[in-house]
C-alpha cells in the first residue's frame, strides 16, 4: 500500500471514531495543546435545583430557575499548588482560574445527587427548598472555586460569603478547619482535611434571624443534620443533608404517618436535627408524638435551653411555624448524645388520644394566644438573641418529624 493510501485511510478512521462519538452524546473538545478528546455532560433537573456535570466543574447551577453559579470546581490543595508551581502557604491566592479536578455524577435519587472528584472530595446537590449544595474535602485538603451567574454579586459578611440574584439572596459558611471568601468577584474556599463547604439560597426576604441562627447552628458545629419531607406529585418526597464528615443521613416516610430518624455518629457528642414538612406530607402538623429511644422528647422554652440538651440527660425539641409558607414548619430536634439512636415520630397513635386530651390542647392553645398578645409578647422581648421567632406548640414539632426519618452512619 503506498503512502497516499495510507494517509486516506487514517483519515477516514479519525472521521468515523468523531462520528461514533458524537452518535453516542459526546462532544468533541480540543485541549491547550491540540489534541482531541471527548466529555460528556452529565444534567441534574428537579423541582428546585438545575445544573450540569462537565468534565472538571459543576455548571450552570441554579435554584428556583436562578443561575447562581456559571461554574464549581474542586481541586485537593497539593495538585493545585504543584501545578500553579506554589508553595503549600499560598492558600487562597491559588485558587483564582482553578484547573478543576475530574468529576462524575455517582447517585442520583429523586432529592439529590452526588458528585465524585478525583481529588478526593464529595459534591452533593439538594432538591430542597435551600437548593443546598455541599463540598466535603475528605482525607485531603481541597480549594474551592464558585463561578457567579451573570446576575449574580458575592460579599462578605463576617465568616460567611453572601451571594445575591435578582431575587434569591444564598450564603455559604464553613465547617471544620477553613474559610470561605470573596476573590475577584467570585467565591473561593480553602478547606483543611475532613471539613465542609455548604451554600444554602433562600427566596427574598427569608434569610431572617431565624435562617441566620440555622446558618450559626451549622457552621458551629452544632446542627449536624438537615432533613426536608415535601409533597410532590402525589408523592412525598424527603432528603437529608449532612454537615460534617462524622455524620451521614437518609431521610424516608410512612403512608401511615409514622417515621423513624436513626443517628449513628463516629463521636459521642449530640447534635441538632433541623427537619422542615409540610402539611402535605404529613397531614395535620398537631396530634403527634416523638420520641428518642422509646422516652418523649421534652419541649425547650429557649435557643440556650434547646441547645442545653446536647450532653445533657435528655433530648429536646423545638418548633417553628413558617409565616411565609402556609402549611409548613422546621422542627429543631437536639439529641443529648450518640453514638446509635433511635426517634419516632407516630402521628396515627396520637390521633387515637382520648377526647379530653384533645379538649386539653385546645385549652392550652387558648392559653398561648392569650399570653401572645401580653405575656408571651413580654417574655420574647426580654429573651434578646435567645429567641427565636415562631417557636411554639410542641405538637407542630412533632409533626414536622413525622415527615422524616434520619439517619445517620459512619
Amino acid at each position: 500500500m503506498n503512502r497516499g493510501a495510507t494517509l486516506v485511510i487514517a483519515l477516514l478512521v479519525a472521521t468515523s471514531t468523531v462520528t461514533m462519538a458524537a452518535a453516542a452524546g459526546a462532544t468533541p473538545t480540543t485541549t491547550a495543546a491540540g489534541s482531541s478528546t471527548t466529555t460528556q455532560s452529565d444534567a441534574y433537573a428537579g423541582a428546585n435545583v438545575e445544573f450540569d456535570v462537565q468534565g472538571d466543574a459543576i455548571a450552570n447551577y441554579s435554584v428556583d430557575g436562578e443561575r447562581t453559579f456559571s461554574s464549581v470546581a474542586v481541586q485537593s490543595q497539593s495538585e493545585a499548588d504543584a501545578g500553579a508551581g506554589l508553595d503549600a502557604s499560598t492558600g487562597l491566592e491559588a485558587v483564582t482560574d482553578l484547573n478543576g479536578a475530574e468529576l462524575s455524577l455517582a447517585t442520583e435519587t429523586q432529592a439529590s445527587a452526588e458528585i465524585q472528584a478525583d481529588s478526593g472530595a464529595t459534591l452533593s446537590a439538594h432538591d430542597n427548598q435551600h437548593g443546598t449544595l455541599v463540598v466535603e474535602s475528605g482525607d485531603e485538603a481541597q480549594y474551592v472555586e464558585a463561578d457567579l451567574g451573570a446576575s449574580a454579586e458575592a460579599r462578605e459578611d463576617g465568616d460567611r460569603v453572601v451571594v445575591e440574584t435578582d431575587g434569591r439572596e444564598g450564603a455559604f459558611l464553613v465547617v471544620g478547619d477553613g474559610e470561605v471568601t470573596v476573590s475577584d468577584g467570585n467565591v473561593t474556599a480553602d478547606l483543611g482535611e475532613n471539613a465542609t463547604l455548604a451554600f444554602r439560597s433562600y427566596e427574598e426576604g427569608e434569610r431572617d434571624e431565624r435562617a441566620t441562627y440555622e446558618e450559626s447552628l451549622i457552621a458551629e458545629g452544632n446542627a449536624a443534620v438537615e432533613v426536608t419531607a415535601d409533597h410532590r406529585d402525589g408523592e412525598t418526597v424527603s432528603d437529608a443533608v449532612t454537615y460534617g464528615q462524622e455524620t451521614s443521613a437518609e431521610a424516608a416516610t410512612t403512608a401511615d404517618g409514622t417515621v423513624e430518624m436513626t443517628v449513628d455518629r463516629t463521636t459521642h457528642t449530640g447534635t441538632v436535627v433541623l427537619t422542615t414538612v409540610s402539611e402535605d406530607a404529613v397531614g395535620s402538623l398537631e396530634n403527634l408524638s416523638v420520641t428518642v429511644d422509646g422516652e418523649a422528647a421534652v419541649e425547650a422554652s429557649s435557643k440556650s435551653d434547646l441547645e442545653g440538651a446536647i450532653g445533657s440527660d435528655e433530648s429536646r425539641y423545638m418548633v417553628v411555624q413558617d409565616t411565609q409558607a402556609e402549611g409548613q414548619a422546621t422542627v429543631y430536634v437536639a439529641v443529648n448524645h450518640f453514638s446509635e439512636r433511635t426517634a419516632t415520630i407516630d402521628g396515627a397513635s396520637a390521633q387515637d388520644g382520648s377526647t379530653d386530651e384533645n379538649d386539653s390542647s385546645d385549652d392550652e392553645t387558648s392559653t398561648d394566644e392569650e399570653s401572645a398578645d401580653g405575656s408571651a409578647e413580654d417574655e420574647t422581648d426580654g429573651s434578646g438573641d435567645d429567641s427565636v421567632p415562631g417557636f411554639g406548640a410542641g405538637a407542630a414539632v412533632l409533626a414536622l418529624l413525622t415527615g422524616v426519618a434520619a439517619r445517620v452512619r459512619r
